[in-house]
């Protein structure tokens, strides 16, 4: 039989809804064998694979940098909604913040394979007029710019959430309902929560030809051995 290669994994955004339902994932692996979340506050969980770490500024993550080492792969899941921002906020919070994370990451730990959550409409080119696209595109060019192993950029659509998570957003139970009609019609657009979850582990344990993953990639790939 053969034997399954485990991973050490970060996960950022556990305390919302796209980071708890990939931290769901993490937990429910065979392939990962630790997971750390870092968050502002105690998110609650408990789980014999799971450690915390309560810190404040993302801005500035070398007081725990010490702890961050030996990880194998960050799933960077934490983000914010341009609804109502301006482009200097949007960017100082989606771009900058990810980047110093990111940055640090790759010193520490150079052999590690990092995933973000971007978006569906994401701009790689940097000039169109959607103002959330430009900045999402460039941090995934810059990202792909560091000394890590590998980065892949995850593009998902409408994300079905998964049962029971304590963080879905209470729109989405108004939503719910449209799911299986949207996904048919419009199957490019729209994916599971745990597919994605399920895709960001793939790439981390299999690897992935290309670094941007649009919805129907990595819906595929959850279907992949």
């Amino acid at each position: 039989m053969k034997e399954i290669k485990k991973i050490r994994a970060i996960v950022t955004g556990a305390t919302g809804m796209v980071g708890e339902g990939v931290l769901h994932e993490c937990l429910q692996s065979p392939e990962i064998e630790e997971v750390l979340i870092i968050n502002r506050k105690s998110s609650g969980f408990t789980h014999p694979k799971l450690k915390e770490i309560i810190h404040q500024d993302f801005f500035d993550v070398s007081p725990i940098q010490a702890q961050l080492k030996g990880y194998d792969a960050c799933f960077f899941c934490l983000g914010v909604s341009s609804v109502g921002m301006k482009e200097e906020e949007y960017t100082k919070m989606t771009y900058t913040l990810t980047m110093h994370v990111a940055e640090t990451l790759s010193k520490l730990n150079p052999g590690m394979t990092f995933c973000y959550v971007s978006g569906s409409g994401t701009d790689s080119t940097e000039k169109g007029r959607s103002m959330w696209a430009r900045v999402k595109g460039k941090t995934e060019n810059d990202l792909m710019k560091l000394p890590f192993k590998a980065v892949y950029n995850f593009r998902p659509g409408y994300m079905h959430p998964t049962p029971g998570l304590k963080n879905t957003l209470p729109y989405y139970k108004y939503l719910s309902w449209l799911y299986p009609v949207f996904r048919k019609v419009f199957p490019g657009a729209a994916s599971t929560l745990a597919e994605l979850g399920k895709g960001m582990i793939k790439v981390a344990t299999k690897g992935y030809p290309k670094p941007i993953l649009e919805v129907k990639d990595f819906v595929a790939l959850t279907k992949t051995p």
